[in-house]
Formats: C-alpha cells, structure tokens, sequence
C-alpha cells in the first residue's frame, strides 16, 4: 500500500509541474454560414477543399490566449465561417493544444501540424528581443512544405491580433501570376534600419535588394499574408531564404529574428494589400512596448505587434487604450496555477 501511494504521488507531482500555470478558456458561441456561402458538406475533405478559406497559425502555451481570441474574431466577422478551415503548427504538446481549441470551438475545422524544432534551431541568430528567436517564430518559412501539397493558398496570421472585418475579403485578394505573396506595404518605413552596416558596405549583398524587383523594397510585415503554397514550392522559397539565414550565422547582416531574410526575398516582388489589414505596432517598440495609436484610415485588423501584448498588460493592470479592443475577444476564464512539486 505504501509503495502505491509513493507511485501516486510521483505520478501527481509530474501532473502538477506539466499543467502548472494552465488556463481554463469559456466556449464560444456557434457561428453559421450566410445563405449565399457554398456551405462545405460534412463528409468533404475540408483540408483540402476549394470552397474553404484556408487560415495557417502557429499555437503554442505562450501565446495560447491570444490565438484563441484570432480565431473568435475571425469567425465572429466571417460571412462565410462554417468555410474556414485552419491549419495550426505547433512544436510541442500537441494534443494538449488541440484539447483547447476543441473546448472552446468544439465544431471548428482544423487540422494541427507538427514542426522540428530541431531542423531550425541551428539556423536562428540572437535578435533584439529574446521571443523573436523562439522557433516556432520560423515556422512560415515552412509553410508550403508543411501544409499538404493540395492547398494553393493560405492566409498566414500572427497569434496578436484581431480581425474587425471578413476574412474573405484578404484571403482573396488579387495576386499576380509572378507573384508569391501578398501583404500591406510601408514604403516611408526607414528600410535601411532592419540590416546592418555589415550588409550595406557590401555592394555583393546590398546589390540584392535592386536586382529582379519588380517595384522600390519596401517594409512589410511578415504577421499578415496571403500566401499562395503552390507558386512558392514551384520557386523554392524556403530554400532562399535559408540561404539568408545561413549567411547571417557568419556574417551578422540583420538585428531582427525572421522578418529580414523575408524582406531580402520578396521586398518589392510583393502584391500590394491595403494598409486597413494590418494596423501594426500596437504593441509598442520591441524594447519597451509603450503604448501607441492606430494608424490614419480605416481598420479591418489590429496587430499587437511589438514587445506590449495586450494580454499581459491588462493582466499587469497598465493596459493600454487600444487594449480595450482586445478584451472582447478574449475568451479566459480563468488561470489555475497550481503548486510546483
């Protein structure tokens, strides 16, 4: 008898680390397709279906609150949300994860996709911010190779952010035969801040962003894109861009985790998006992540991008302004934090 006891509390005190700091999500409410939506039927392969409007996402505990209050938001201002389907890679507790979202959007389709962590890990140079070189920050660069080869396009999301507006309007936008990619450009953006002098002074490498583009590079932002799988597998882009990566383990040419080797790639060969879908830099500097306002025009997505994430500063009680458009879609309910063994 005493022996089982032993066994369960050993057994007790790997539950209480393994789930310390959980949290507890409350079910959203069902969303029904408009009666002009091509409903997909139940017995269709949804993953690859040509009627869905086909959404990728990384997940993981970091960032689990604010995934979870992407996908309220994308549903809730769908017009069409019994059709999207949405395509989460993770790299680690899988089925942990998969739990969540089952709980809180028990008829959500959606297929989760493991990542190697490892197959990355060797390729990430330090940046400003430590939570830009988590791995799973890479993980678009492997989209199409990820993703199952019958999807020809995806619209990419960060996990802190917001959609006011549907989803279908992005995921349709206009992408030119010789074009790979869509996403919101900001040309007054200081392009030459996001490499270093290192880069510059070399005409070989700085002679990269002039050659084969079809307009100036400009900034844009990796969190939000449309991106069409098939066009990228066809140019090898993954290839490309671990070549950037590669060359920055020897000669440091960029500060700022995944989003440089993107802009070498693609900045200027990039199908313009309005700037209405990506409000961007709501979470502040990547040092200090002081509060800011929303950009001039309309807005169809907030980005929390930056070191502030709404989340954390409501739960820090120094919220934001903006941080009230969040809370909304915030599907907490509560946080248990349980004694570590």
């Amino acid at each position: 008898m005493h022996s089982k006891f032993i066994l369960y509390l050993s057994i007790l005190a790997v539950f209480t680390v393994s789930f310390a700091g959980g949290e507890r999500f409350k079910e959203a409410p069902k969303f029904f397709n408009s009666p002009e939506c091509l409903t997909i039927e139940n017995d269709e392969d949804f993953v690859c279906s040509d009627k869905a409007i086909h959404v990728a996402m990384t997940l993981d505990t970091a960032y689990l609150r604010g995934s979870m209050a992407v996908i309220l938001s994308v549903l809730q201002h769908s017009s069409c949300p019994q059709n999207i389907v949405f395509h989460f890679v993770t790299s680690k507790q899988s089925h942990r994860l998969q739990n969540y979202v089952v709980a809180s959007f028990p008829y959500l389709k959606f297929r989760i996709y493991p990542y190697d962590v490892a197959a990355i890990s060797g390729l990430i140079s330090t940046s400003i911010r430590s939570a830009l070189d988590s791995p799973l920050n890479y993980a678009r660069n492997y989209l199409a190779d990820i993703l199952p080869t019958c999807l020809s396009r995806v619209v990419y999301l960060d996990s802190d952010l917001i959609l006011v507006d549907d989803i279908s309007k992005l995921f349709s936008t206009h992408i030119p035969t010789d074009v790979v990619l869509a996403a919101p450009e900001y040309c007054n953006a200081n392009f030459t801040t996001y490499f270093t002098p290192t880069f510059w002074s070399n005409p070989s490498l700085s002679i990269t962003l002039s050659l084969n583009r079809r307009a100036t590079p400009c900034y844009f932002n990796t969190g939000v894109m449309v991106i069409e799988l098939k066009k990228w597998r066809e140019g090898d882009y993954t290839r490309k861009i671990i070549e950037w990566m590669e060359l920055q383990k020897r000669i440091r040419i960029y500060e700022l985790g995944s989003l440089p080797p993107f802009l070498l790639v693609f900045a200027g060969n990039i199908a313009p998006v309005d700037h209405r879908w990506n409000q961007h830099g709501l979470g502040g500097d990547n040092f200090r992540g002081l509060c800011r306002d929303l950009h001039p025009g309309p807005v169809s997505l907030l980005h929390w991008s930056g070191k502030g994430k709404p989340w954390v500063r409501l739960d820090d009680g120094r919220p934001c302004p903006l941080d009230a458009l969040w809370v909304p879609y915030d599907l907490l309910e509560s946080r248990f934090d349980l004694i570590e063994s």
